[in-house]
């Protein structure tokens, strides 16, 4: 569900702010206080002040004094708990009225200081009370939470569901529902659109986490998913760059990386975390090892099983070559290879074993494919925009803050593609992507896909929605 809301006197104590600041500069006036405790607002005849004394007093202290509002109590509590119920959140503010010097990035800064999250923010004039309607009816807002009158007024005659937050200048009886307290707001909106129960699914991500940045971020992404999520285990994948690490090595640096951040997130790694191949199957490597056995494991007991596959496939694919009996039990979501328009696969986790690729390919079983040229390369961001959202949150996200900027082993860079959050993102909301049915293609030595209409269907993802991806991305790990 989409619930809109306004922020001054619904998220932020505007009025209690604003009468402070009058009661305040009335006494270097003339000191005369209120007299008129019914006047329709603080800035209309509440006070004996002239037209000019209060406008000169408003605009020279309005932006001062709407940068440091406070919250309404629990506000960030349940507006949280919304967005974990899975409702999207709008906040929608009449701030762009000509008040504020440059009201959207004020906005965001306050929003972010007092740990708000939501899903857009979007910004009108607050002197047209039409503008909200028509936000609302573009974003497909279900309910908005808003205190002005003529606003609510507009809104409902115009089909939108609105709670009216309680302020001492609205109190005229009109035929709107109202509300008083956060609380109030959660259980009012609870009611009218009860939660979602989402059935947990069963995964294992089998994950090369030290290779470079992004398998920390999908790694901190799927821990913070465990609403959608039954993690089975987390599997170490095999990668090896020229002149590099070992795969033992690396494979050792992976699992420590993995116990590092599940210890952040407080994510009990008891039987939980393996150490996969240390090599390839290309290179005729067919060894017993835990992660494979693991796979086989969870696959055989459970009634369907994802693997979220953010590496070199090898150990998927040994877990095949070993039991074939769990392929009609798993479906594998793999980033590799490059889009069906490029001419080759030349990509680190396709080109590192591909005759795994082939394996899996030629298994049969239920693949989705997350092309990277192409597709997921659509997921490039800055450093600015990381640290925007996670600097300064927590011990992880100052860690993946760092690692983004430096991965240690590509150099510094101030953009980069996350390509694994892809894969997460993938299962927890499919409908931020675009897919289609395709036969699934041979491979050539060169690694160029062959299409052959005989072969069965696989899902190939076409497209997917970075701005959403993010936004959910940011959000639960800047928590």
């Amino acid at each position: 569900m989409r619930i809109g809301l306004d922020i001054d006197n619904v998220i932020s104590s505007f009025d209690n702010s604003l009468l402070e600041e009058y009661l305040k500069h009335d006494k270097e006036l003339r000191n005369t206080g209120i007299i008129n405790e019914n006047s329709d607002s603080i800035r209309r005849g509440m006070f004996d002040w002239t037209d000019e004394e209060d406008n000169t007093f408003y605009q020279q202290n309005i932006e001062r004094i709407a940068t440091n509002l406070k919250l309404i109590n629990d506000a960030d509590k349940f507006i949280s708990k919304l967005l974990e119920d899975g409702n999207e959140i709008y906040i929608i503010s009449g701030r762009d009225n000509g008040d504020y010097k440059e009201p959207y990035e004020m906005t965001r800064n306050w929003l972010a200081k007092n740990n708000i999250n939501y899903t857009k923010l979007i910004l009108t004039n607050a002197y047209d009370k039409h503008a909200k309607t028509i936000e609302c009816i573009k974003n497909n807002i279900d309910i908005m939470v808003e205190d002005n009158k003529g606003i609510c007024i507009d809104l409902k005659e115009n089909g939108i569901k609105v709670l009216m937050m309680n302020t001492r200048f609205n109190q005229n009886n009109l035929d709107i529902e109202r509300v008083s307290s956060w609380n109030e707001i959660y259980s009012k909106i609870s009611k009218l659109y009860p939660k979602k129960e989402v059935e947990k699914i069963n995964v294992i991500l089998d994950t090369d986490t030290y290779n470079e940045a992004d398998d920390q971020f999908a790694l901190s992404y799927l821990l913070k998913s465990q609403d959608r999520f039954n993690i089975e285990a987390i599997t170490i994948a095999p990668y090896q760059h020229d002149n590099d690490l070992s795969i033992e090595e690396g494979q050792e640096k992976s699992y420590q990386e993995v116990l590092k951040i599940c210890n952040w997130l407080n994510f009990d790694t008891h039987n939980k975390i393996f150490k996969g191949s240390t090599n390839y199957i290309t290179n005729e490597y067919n060894e017993e090892n835990d992660a494979v056995n693991k796979i086989i494991e969870t696959a055989l007991k459970n009634k369907k099983t994802y693997i979220i596959a953010i590496g070199a496939i090898t150990n998927v694919a040994l877990a095949i070559l070993k039991e074939p009996k769990i392929i009609d039990k798993l479906e594998v979501v793999w980033l590799g290879g490059h889009s069906l328009l490029c001419t080759d696969n030349k990509e680190f986790n396709f080109r590192q074993d591909m005759q795994a690729v082939k394996t899996v390919f030629e298994s049969k079983l239920n693949l989705t494919i997350l092309p990277c040229k192409g597709v997921v390369s659509n997921l490039k961001t800055s450093i600015y925009e990381v640290e925007y959202h996670l600097k300064g949150k927590n011990q992880l996200c100052n860690y993946l803050c760092e690692r983004f900027y430096d991965d240690g082993k590509h150099g510094i860079q101030t953009r980069r593609v996350i390509w694994d959050i892809s894969a997460i993102a993938y299962l927890i909301n499919k409908d931020w992507f675009e897919t289609s049915k395709i036969n699934c293609p041979n491979i050539n030595d060169d690694t160029s896909y062959e299409l052959d209409t005989n072969n069965h269907l696989i899902t190939m993802v076409n497209y997917l929605d970075s701005d959403k991806i993010y936004e959910d991305l940011f959000r639960k790990l800047g928590k």
